[in-house]
């Protein structure tokens, strides 16, 4: 298991970094939402919403009028996630969120790759909209949740009316080649070295064409930039092998079921945060470069072309939090210019 653990920790540390400080100033922004309860809005009512055998999904309901918009958690977060947000939106809007499966109250299926790939995910959102009724709503994703609004928005695009990436349009949402994906490139260069164990000639002289040329030189770029990054850490401070436990084996099923999305139809609005300085030295060892964050913008601008990118500098991969009014406005004016639907949003 130590094995396992270690692979997978080096596979998981671009996506890390954020899951790592989002689950911290979740817990920080939710103690001052506790002091502020006496002003808080009435909490949603709670439906559980069956995707799959034996597989049942939390949707909380704020209710509201107008277009449906359902809001999709990050990783480790559920649906609460949003409790003090998603309110903004009732009187324009009805407004839902969803637990995803392995977390909160949600069913949790075992930890397989099968149960919790980008496809997967994205086809429990799609039960989801069928189960409610809901006509196109928009979907706005936090973080990892960026893998599901893709696999809509390129596969399923006539489901929704528009995709809200709140700080969640990097690889796992967006795949540049010029920029790679730690986590996809190196699922691609183990797919090519296994087919090429079995390979005839004609087959193995193409594959290690591929390998020699694009992925071996792709995935050393990724190990070069690891390697820099280990170097500034200070011993003290690099994190040590991931413990195997349930939280750990969730991560590892989506890291092993990310997918390469570059076609994502639907009207976009992509919310990127660029961290503050003092949430990168909480977390030294899984930091990323500012540069790094603004090439991703900028790979994802040029990708998807009809999208509205926002770059929001200091602030907090929480961005909906960090930067609420601005989030709200951004949302607002991204939601008023969409087509109306074809009828009114319906729910249970």
């Amino acid at each position: 298991m130590e094995a396992a653990a270690g692979s997978a920790t080096a596979g998981a540390r671009m996506h890390v970094r954020r899951c790592v400080v989002a689950m911290c100033l979740l817990a920080m922004f939710g103690a001052w939402a506790n002091s502020r309860a006496e002003t808080a809005p009435p909490p949603p009512k709670t439906v559980f919403v069956a995707v799959a055998k034996d597989v049942k999904l939390e949707v909380l309901d704020w209710g509201g009028s107008g277009r449906a918009l359902v809001f999709l958690a990050g990783f480790g977060a559920t649906g609460h996630e949003f409790d003090g947000f998603a309110p903004s939106f009732i009187d324009h809007h009805h407004v839902y969120a969803i637990t995803r499966r392995g977390f909160g109250a949600s069913s949790k299926p075992s930890p397989t790759m099968e149960n919790y790939s980008a496809s997967r995910l994205g086809d429990d959102v799609l039960a989801v909209i069928g189960a409610l009724r809901l006509d196109r709503p928009v979907l706005a994703g936090h973080s990892i949740a960026g893998e599901e609004l893709s696999y809509i928005g390129s596969h399923h695009a006539d489901k929704v009316s528009g995709l809200v990436y709140l700080d969640a349009g990097y690889s796992f949402a967006f795949y540049d080649p010029a920029l790679g994906s730690e986590v996809i490139d190196n699922h691609d260069l183990r797919t090519k070295l296994d087919l090429l164990q079995g390979a005839g000639p004609g087959d193995a002289k193409l594959l290690i064409r591929e390998l020699l040329q694009t992925d071996i030189p792709r995935y050393e770029r990724h190990l070069r930039e690891w390697q820099a990054e280990l170097q500034d850490t200070p011993a003290s401070l690099r994190l040590s092998p991931a413990p195997v436990t349930p939280q750990f084996l969730l991560m590892k099923a989506a890291l092993d079921g990310e997918e390469k999305f570059s076609n994502i139809k639907p009207p976009v609005l992509a919310i990127f945060a660029i961290p503050k300085d003092d949430e990168r030295k909480a977390t030294p060892s899984v930091r990323t470069s500012v540069h790094d964050e603004y090439a991703e913008a900028r790979a994802f601008q040029k990708g998807v072309p009809q999208a509205r990118v926002v770059i929001l500098p200091y602030a907090s991969h929480v961005v909906f939090r960090s930067n609420t009014a601005e989030v709200i406005r951004e949302m607002n004016a991204f939601m008023a210019r969409l087509p109306q639907a074809s009828g009114p949003a319906k729910g249970k």
